[in-house]
């Protein structure tokens, strides 16, 4: 008699009829090691050597990073001055200007308000700015510009981080009569990948309206302080003067200082002043949404939420000549999601990161969610290039403490049909009878030919020592390995959707002893 895995956890009572809900027996992946923060931290005086040398050679005049492992700041290490007139030193609560990496904690603020059903995402944005609605595209047969648009940068607009970078301060009225004077437009909207500034400056518009509120304000109550962010600013002014990190200029050898642009309307896409204290926290919630799971949601957005922004969702290019920093090759293809950027490298890493750059600063952040950990640094020189430091640390780090990603425990019916495989091998007698199979199977396969393969595989792997545990790829597909005495065979079979879910395919493979 058949197993049912699926447990009843809730009968409801509607209109006379009984109703029974049923739980799978879900289990989240977890990390193999208990010892990560030990091995990691053996890496830490290599690496802080490495920004102490990187922030020398490209006259920063002051470098800060820490490292996000599984939801806690685990180092911090700062070099130089963040002050050059006052002479203060720098250190992992001085606060920058953070730039473009703004762009996903407004990007944030746009879900959250999807959250709670007071917009959607595929909205055409006319709906919240007017000025919009009348706006000729280049063509007749262009879509409207939605939400989802500007978020991850397909809204037509052009590249603009030149022109954009000096827009902080604009009120908006001004960003309003860009609308008002009429658009140019580069592209049709949707149909490729394009940064603009200007589209999240627009993002902040729509917050404001949507909210009843400034965007500033919005993102302060329902994001900043929900996750503890009392060190990060809009406003340059608000920062303690022995906190605040100026910007500086490297010219004709030595740093000439940046003026502070105010706060405006053009914030939303790069405006805000933080720590590294503080911006870790913000990383941290981020690394939280993986893996899916059950357990109750806390802080300002909805884990899946988070997880959309993560999600590749516009694909600028694949980079086939990519190398890691140590030059070894590793061709890698990117993307971009809501307000954050995606690379997959060719070892399959999923890196989640953006960069920021305005006269006076430069910094990035990337997090690596299957591996639970991150790392974020600011500098204060022009369009500093600290992505590069963040990832000679990472690509060091990995190759030093051999951090593991998250591992999938099997579930109930992958072990259960494993078992019951393993029964019929390799002779298949009463295969058909044994109720395990989806009905397609045995239209597929041949019984005597998945006998004679298999009976010819354990003849080659001689007497069978061991049977290893099945290795899940996800709830329903996984494979196991048949040791022999002078070959191993590997059995990979995928389940069906059905309750309980049946064998649908299946594959063996000889695999000879080394």
């Amino acid at each position: 008699m058949l197993k049912i895995l699926a447990k009843p956890i809730i009968t409801l009572l509607l209109s006379g009829f009984c109703l029974t809900a049923y739980s799978q027996d879900y289990q989240p992946p977890v990390f193999p090691d208990e010892n990560r923060l030990k091995k990691i931290e053996a890496a830490f005086p290599i690496i802080d050597e490495m920004f102490q040398k990187y922030a020398e050679e490209n006259h920063f005049p002051a470098m800060v990073y820490g490292v996000v492992l599984d939801g806690e700041l685990v180092h911090t290490f700062n070099a130089g001055i963040a002050n050059i007139e006052s002479e203060i030193p720098a250190t992992s609560n001085s606060a920058f200007r953070i730039a473009s990496m703004t762009k996903s904690i407004t990007a944030m603020a746009i879900l959250k308000l999807k959250d709670e059903g007071k917009l959607r995402l595929d909205d055409p944005i006319y709906l919240y700015v007017p000025e919009m609605k009348d706006i000729d595209y280049l063509t007749k047969d262009a879509p409207d510009i939605t939400i989802r648009h500007l978020l991850n940068h397909a809204s037509g607009f052009p590249e603009d981080n030149a022109w954009g970078d000096r827009q902080l301060d604009s009120s908006d009225d001004e960003l309003l009569d860009i609308y008002n004077e009429g658009l140019y437009f580069s592209s049709i909207p949707g149909t490729g990948y394009e940064y603009s500034n200007l589209g999240y400056a627009t993002l902040g518009l729509i917050i404001k309206e949507v909210s009843g509120q400034t965007y500033q304000n919005y993102i302060k109550e329902n994001i900043l302080e929900s996750l503890g962010m009392k060190n990060t600013y809009w406003e340059y002014t608000e920062v303690p003067e022995d906190q605040l990190a100026h910007g500086y200029l490297w010219e004709e050898n030595k740093w000439v200082d940046q003026p502070y642009l105010h706060d405006g309307a053009y914030g939303a896409m790069g405006g805000m002043i933080s720590t590294v204290e503080d911006f870790s926290k913000y990383m941290a919630f981020h690394l939280s949404a993986w893996p899916p799971r059950n357990d109750v949601e806390a802080g300002p957005l909805k884990r899946s939420s988070l997880r959309e922004m993560h999600h590749p969702w516009n694909l600028p290019s694949a980079h086939l000549n990519a190398k890691k920093t140590s030059g070894e090759p590793c061709p890698t293809v990117s993307a971009y999601g809501y307000g954050l950027g995606w690379i997959k490298d060719c070892e399959n890493k999923v890196t989640i990161a953006h960069s920021g750059g305005l006269p006076g600063f430069g910094s990035q952040w990337r997090i690596l969610p299957e591996y639970g950990i991150g790392i974020v640094s600011f500098a204060n020189r022009t369009y500093a290039n600290t992505g590069m430091a963040n990832a000679q640390a990472l690509d060091t780090l990995f190759a030093l403490s051999d951090l593991q990603l998250r591992q999938l425990p099997p579930s109930e019916i992958l072990k259960q049909r494993k078992e019951e495989l393993v029964e019929i091998l390799p002779n298949w007698e009463s295969a058909q009878a044994s109720g395990i199979f989806a009905e397609n199977f045995f239209m597929d396969n041949f019984k005597e030919e998945l006998k004679g393969e298999a009976e010819a595989a354990f003849e080659r792997a001689g007497e069978i020592t061991n049977i290893s545990e099945v290795i899940p790829q996800n709830q329903l597909r996984g494979n196991f390995l048949m040791e022999g005495e002078k070959a191993n065979i590997r059995i990979h079979f995928t389940l069906t959707p059905q309750n309980p879910p049946m064998i649908q395919a299946y594959n063996l493979q000889v695999l000879e002893k080394e």
